[in-house]
């Protein structure tokens, strides 16, 4: 019995002291309005992730080995918030039950990453597709935004993070200020 619960704890304590899979944080920043473009509008609003993989970096050092890094946090999450925060500084309120929807979906954010000892590029991609849907009809638009940086010497989770949030603002930053989907939800919300 002592020799199951010693090789049971054994087992337990390895797996704890096992090293953690790296990850990056993933925090965008909403482009706030400053100022109201409508009052009192409601709207859903959801989200889906429709990647075909859910890291957010590939890392190739050269040696035949490509490293997936993950997000911190949950993208899908991350990037609803930002949205939310986006129409709200517009003046969009958002509800469970309104009429209008709003669909965020995640197609492609991405870093790839190629380094060596010396030096280091990362190209960042980031697809989102906004639907704007209302009883009338509804408004599909897709907003891309690509990223490319060299450096000297590897590059750090941190650079990595750097790179894909900048992306990310950017492309938050197009969904905030489209004039057509600006329109639509004015007229139709």
């Amino acid at each position: 019995m002592k020799k199951l619960v010693l090789a049971a704890s054994l087992v337990v304590l390895t797996a704890c002291s096992a090293p953690q899979k790296e990850q990056i944080s993933v925090i965008p920043t909403a482009s706030l309005s400053t100022s109201n473009l409508v009052e009192n509008k409601t709207y859903t609003l959801s989200s889906k992730d429709v990647r075909a993989a859910q890291y957010v970096a590939l890392v190739d050092s050269g040696r035949s080995n490509i490293e997936p890094i993950h997000a911190q946090q949950n993208m899908r999450i991350t990037l609803e918030n930002a949205i939310a925060q986006q129409f709200e500084s517009q003046g969009y309120r958002a509800s469970v039950n309104s009429e209008n929807s709003v669909v965020l979906e995640i197609q492609e954010a991405l870093v790839t990453v190629k380094h060596t000892i010396m030096e280091n590029q990362m190209d960042g991609k980031v697809t989102l597709e906004v639907t704007a849907e209302t009883p009338q009809g509804k408004l599909v638009k897709t907003f891309k935004g690509t990223a490319v940086r060299t450096g000297t010497l590897s590059a750090s989770n941190d650079d990595i993070s750097m790179v894909l949030n900048d992306v990310i603002n950017l492309v938050l930053a197009d969904i905030s200020n489209d004039q057509e989907l600006q329109n639509y939800m004015k007229e139709r919300f």
